[in-house]
């Protein structure tokens, strides 16, 4: 079909341009320009000529619509210049009729003025819905609310009649309504809705800030977070909006992740999908609404609005109001996969298009196929599609795609976790009174102690915080504890480090501390699989048990199944803490809770990854290091911003690492050993860097909502507890030569940069090695040091018990770092290499391949060094504070270690 037939199809444009041929002129100069930037103002004034500005603005409207059909169809416009036109057009109406009546309001009762504030007020008229997300249809209402700073009078003058400023804004709103939506000869402008405001149709028509704010915070509903989303300011001064942006943010977006929102759109859907019904069934010619049909458009906006409520509180970039430009967030944030999205997106322009077109028959706000066949026809000609057949086939394979997404999340999943439970067997297993059928669940699963098992459940039954639960969590930790006895049943079954009856301790613990929070209960509820997850986890670890039970709002990690394979990026990390910190630039209680959440999430990725098998030890300290080395630089950074007389607006300090942090062999509890420098000959210097370093350690070590980071050593630092909490490069350098013992200088066999500026790290650098390259030339006094210092540790932390301390006994851990130690402190003057910070087991290599020591006796050690390591992280997993072993298991390793020992220190 040619496109002027497509364009006939249009019953709109054709009476529209029959009333005056002359449009066809007008209409053919603009069909040649981008409508998405037209300035409107120019073009209002032609149509205006002396006519009043409602005539002529609807005149534009007009003109703009029939032109907008004309490059849609032609294929000039996409979906994207429509809506933006459509929007663009609204938001000038609104200011140029306000800024009209305004005017004339003020003549007559003078300006109205805050009567706490004293300032001139202005009305902000708020563009909802589509208009508000900057996609507006052809014929769309425009959904609008009505508000102003606050209370007060006009200050009226001579003449005028002052009112208050409440009755002032009514007025005002009423007749910016008539202008915009009245119909008259040229028709209307807009549409106007005015049923989103508070109260509906019942409040009033204008309301000040404390009105707003009072009715979100007391009577705010589910539905109504999700309309404010979209809520944009069109007019309005700029702190006005910004008073108002503080007051509707936390009403839609929670501080926390909000999983509860699924049942609440779930909830408002169900109800969109029953009225949707009866009008079919009422009108069975108004069938195919691809608005708010299954698969229709409103489900393609509730499957980007979900993830924003459910996240937004936490991630800002998830507060916009586009629906096209939230779904292509989506992916990377790793809520949908990037094929989902494309497949949303192709569904969304679709639809939208299919719509304009419905619309573009008549200029009628409809949403559903037309009952005539030869209308039915000309929509899919203007689709570019052959026949009324192909538009349906078409539209339906878009709709199911939509419908599939839509139940994936929205389904109704509250039967638990996939397992069929016989709802008998559920209630008499959430009955503590029970205790028969309960043992009997257990014993069915084949759980090892049924009656512990039994005791175990009911035990969190009765629990006090349980017994005051809202009906509906308790329910939904029935319908999990259900689901979950199962599964815990398969953990046991695929591995045999954990009991089942241990895993269900775990379990119960850490659901009875989020029981309160049904956030938490919705995600597990909502997303079966991330329970397995939780199990899995648990039984595998007690202390990931313990750690997820601090900290539930690492759930959310769980949902994406990246988690276990991702490879730690620690330059990505470091972007992203970077992003969100500067989401919170003055807010420092904001900004240490955000360190941690993103510490913690990146720790408890590792985690997971570390359960599956998936990282060595040695890989994992890897990157348990350089994440900490991102938190330390992010810190260094944002606690500078914290000293109000800094002289330079990038520190000249640094943080030096020691201990396991140093040698990149960090655990997930590990302390942080450092000492701090500065390079900087102002003369405030020393006093500026000693404020960063404790804000530091503040920053650090402080407990907030969100946990705690790391705990900080600062006994390494010159002159230990005596010495100065920072020092210059210059005195640093001096020390290390003239003052230092040598402990000092065996720790410094394990220090490095860690973060801060980077010219002071590399000075450091030499001065490390220019330490541990000194000639020694007295081998036996550097032995009795290094055994004297031995004999300190021992004596201080004495193993009473008989097993095998990995850690602390003679032939474990220490000994073979006492062993690196005192090789490369007696051999780095004549092999440099050797002050390489490459860890134990390659110094101990390169020492057998230098001929220090026995070569193969060297390889033994390093292997038994490995092999403790693995031993004692197994060990922490599980929860324990102290690395034991029988010390059967370890004999063998240690005997290689004592064999090393002896050759070096009792040998000559």
């Amino acid at each position: 079909m040619s496109t002027s037939a497509l364009v006939s199809a249009s019953r709109f444009y054709q009476r529209w341009l029959a009333a005056d041929p002359s449009r066809q002129t007008k209409i053919d100069a603009l069909a040649q320009l981008s409508l998405a930037s037209l300035n409107f103002a120019d073009v209002l004034a032609s149509e205006q000529g002396e006519l009043p500005l409602a005539r002529g603005m609807r005149r534009l409207r007009n003109l703009v619509l029939a032109t907008l059909i004309r490059r849609d169809l032609e294929g000039k416009a996409d979906l994207d210049e429509v809506v933006t036109t459509m929007t663009r057009l609204a938001d000038f109406v609104i200011q140029t009729h306000l800024a009209d009546l305004d005017a004339a309001m003020r003549l007559a009762h003078g300006v109205p003025i805050g009567a706490d504030s004293g300032v001139e007020q202005q009305l902000m008229v708020l563009s909802m819905g589509k208009g508000g997300g900057g996609e507006l249809n052809v014929s769309s209402d425009i959904d609008l609310i009505f508000v102003y700073p606050e209370d007060g009078e006009t200050a009226a003058g001579p003449g005028q009649r002052q009112l208050s400023n409440h009755e002032y804004f009514v007025r005002l709103g009423k007749q910016l309504i008539a202008a915009i939506a009245e119909i008259t000869e040229d028709g209307f402008t807009f549409r106007v809705d005015m049923a989103l405001r508070p109260n509906g149709a019942s409040g009033p028509l204008a309301a000040s800030l404390g009105m707003v704010e009072n009715y979100l915070i007391v009577q705010g509903r589910e539905w109504e977070r999700y309309a404010w989303v979209k809520a944009r300011a069109v007019t309005g001064r700029a702190e006005d909006i910004a008073a108002l942006d503080a007051i509707v943010r936390p009403f839609c977006f929670r501080r926390y992740l909000d999983f509860g929102v699924i049942d609440a759109i779930r909830s408002m859907h169900a109800q969109i999908r029953a009225e949707v019904a009866r009008q079919e069934r009422l009108h069975p010619e108004r069938s195919h609404n691809v608005k708010l049909g299954r698969g229709g458009i409103r489900e393609i906006e509730f499957l980007a609005q979900v993830f924003q409520l459910i996240r937004g509180g936490r991630d800002p970039q998830l507060r916009g109001r586009s629906t096209r430009g939230t779904l292509l967030l989506l992916p990377e944030k790793g809520l949908l996969g990037a094929d989902v999205v494309a497949r949303l997106m192709d569904a969304y322009t679709f639809l939208r298009n299919l719509e304009h077109r419905l619309q573009y028959i008549d200029d009628a706000q409809t949403h559903t196929l037309p009952p005539k066949d030869e209308d039915r026809l000309a929509v899919a000609h203007m689709m570019g599609l052959p026949d009324v057949a192909t538009l349906l086939a078409d539209m339906d394979a878009h709709r199911q795609y939509v419908a599939e997404q839509f139940d994936a999340i929205f389904a109704d999943k509250s039967g638990g976790g996939g397992d069929e439970v016989d709802p008998a067997t559920s209630n008499e297993c959430a009955d503590p009174d029970n205790r028969e059928a309960i043992e009997a669940r257990f014993a069915s699963l084949g759980y090892e102690d049924p009656a512990a098992a039994a005791q175990r459940l009911i035990a969190t039954w009765q629990a006090p915080k349980l017994a005051s639960l809202p009906d509906a969590s308790r329910q939904r930790l029935v319908a999990l504890v259900n689901a979950a006895l199962p599964q815990i049943a398969r953990a046991a079954e695929r591995n045999s480090a954990g009991t089942k009856l241990g895993t269900l301790g775990r379990l119960l613990d850490f659901l009875e501390a989020i029981s309160r929070r049904s956030s938490y209960l919705s995600l597990l509820t909502e997303y079966p699989h991330t329970l397995e997850r939780v199990i899995t986890m648990m039984h595998a670890s007690g202390w990931a048990a313990k750690f997820l039970t601090q900290h539930p709002i690492l759930l959310d990690e769980l949902l994406d199944d990246r988690i276990l394979s991702a490879v730690f990026d620690p330059a990505a990390a470091a972007a992203e803490l970077e992003r969100q910190l500067a989401t919170a630039p003055d807010d420092t209680e904001r900004q240490l809770d955000i360190l941690r959440e993103v510490h913690h999430a990146q720790l408890f990725h590792l985690l997971a990854q570390d359960l599956a098998g998936s990282l060595t030890v040695e890989k994992l300290a890897d990157h348990l290091s350089a994440l900490a080395d991102v938190i330390v630089a992010a810190v260094i950074k944002a606690a500078w911003q914290t000293v109000a007389k800094r002289h330079v607006e990038v520190p000249k300090f640094a943080v030096i690492a020691y201990g396991k942090l140093g040698g990149k062999e960090l655990g997930y509890v590990s302390d942080l050993d450092v000492i701090f420098l500065f390079d900087d000959e102002d003369q405030d210097a020393p006093g500026l860097y000693a404020k960063l370093a404790q804000r530091f350690i503040t920053w650090m070590t402080s407990h907030t909502s969100a946990g705690i980071l790391f705990d900080i050593d600062i006994a390494l630092r010159p002159d230990g507890a005596s010495g100065m909490l920072v020092s210059s490069v210059g005195s640093f350098e001096k020390y290390q030569h003239t003052s230092a013992w040598l402990w000092e200088h065996q720790a410094l066999t394990r220090a490095r940069f860690c973060a801060g500026d980077a010219a002071i790290g590399q000075r450091f650098e030499q001065i490390r090695c220019q330490v541990l390259r000194k000639e020694r030339p007295d081998a036996a006094a550097l032995k009795q040091e290094v055994l004297a210092m031995r004999q300190k540790m021992r004596d201080a932390r004495p193993n009473r018990s008989e097993l095998f301390d990995l850690k602390q006994d003679e032939g474990g851990m220490i000994d073979i770092e006492f062993i690196v130690q005192y090789l490369v402190l007696q051999h780095a003057s004549r092999y440099p290499e050797l002050t390489g910070n490459i860890g134990n087991i390659a110094l101990l290599h390169l020492a057998g391949k230098l001929g220090l020591v026995n070569a193969e006796l060297a390889a033994a050690v390093a292997d038994a060094y490995r092999d403790m390591r693995k031993w004692q992280h197994q060990l922490r997993l599980q929860g324990l504070e102290q690395a034991r072993l029988e010390p059967a298991k370890v004999a063998a390793l240690a005997a290689k270690v004592k064999q090393l020992w002896q050759t070096i220190f009792e040998g000559e």
